[in-house]
């Protein structure tokens, strides 16, 4: 059986984040051959289950990049989490930094996840950040943080790299950037590659192979545990450099195109 790890955002979706007729015909297609089809995204499952195709299949879906597992039926499997002694200690860092933060928890992503973001204005997005209380995070009942996002202003793209040397090194966590003016933060266990290797674990399975699709940092992970990797062709170049296969963009309907040419070959 062979597994098809799938990232979303720059994937499998186009740029108006819908998958395509012919990406959805290749998914169904796959399903009845008999492989197995994986959702391996940075998302919060929420935003995952707000696409209509998505709901009318059943897939196991890995969220907030490996953070949490849920099997095809929804059940969740696995949950990595940052711990609070942990996040105390970062928060303020980032703050100090003067970036947007997004805060991923068992309550939903505030003040937001990022899909809802994507077409909001600069002082749109300086309001949502500067006006929300992150002090009332702190007074959830049985919170669990799984992410954290770092953003910037397009025209800020330096400050990224000044996140990422403020923390390597500094806290038992995994960084990557689904985005060029992001930093995604989770827990150390939580890993696009590692997902694929704990849920062959959990569910007592070996692939025969691991395809792994992807166009982001965040995507680098499953790329280094997969068979062949296939970066799509909107990645940035040093993401397709470290791909077996480039393909057309997601608004080719790359996915597709890279499904047919490797099963016929």
């Amino acid at each position: 059986m062979k597994c098809f790890s799938i990232d979303l955002d720059g994937t499998l979706l186009n740029s108006n984040h819908e998958i395509s007729s012919e990406n959805a015909r290749i998914l169904n297609e796959l399903q009845e051959q008999g492989h197995c089809l994986i959702l391996n995204t940075g998302r919060a499952y929420a935003d995952v289950k707000k696409i209509e195709a998505i709901r009318a299949m059943k897939l196991p879906i890995f969220c907030v990049n490996g953070s949490v597992i849920y099997s095809e039926t929804g059940e969740m499997l696995y949950e990595a989490t940052i711990p609070l002694p942990i996040y105390k200690d970062l928060f303020p860092v980032l703050k100090e930094m003067g970036v947007g933060i997004l805060v991923y928890t068992n309550e939903g992503g505030l003040p937001s996840t990022l899909p809802p973001l994507h077409h909001k204005t600069r002082a749109e997005l300086d309001n949502l950040f500067n006006e929300f209380d992150y002090d009332a995070i702190l007074t959830k009942d049985n919170l669990k943080i799984y992410k954290l996002i770092a953003l910037v202003h397009h025209d800020q793209l330096a400050k990224i790299e000044v996140v990422k040397k403020a923390l390597i090194g500094k806290f038992d966590l995994t960084m990557a950037s689904s985005f060029p003016n992001n930093v995604e933060i989770t827990s150390g266990e939580a890993h696009k590659g590692k997902a694929l290797l704990r849920y062959q674990q959990m569910m007592q399975i070996k692939f025969d192979e691991i395809i792994a699709f992807g166009d982001g940092g965040n995507d680098l992970g499953q790329f280094e545990v997969a068979d062949i990797a296939v970066a799509m062709g909107n990645a940035p170049l040093h993401i397709q450099q470290e791909a077996d296969i480039v393909t057309k963009t997601n608004d080719e309907d790359g996915f597709a195109y890279a499904v047919r040419h490797l099963l016929n070959d």
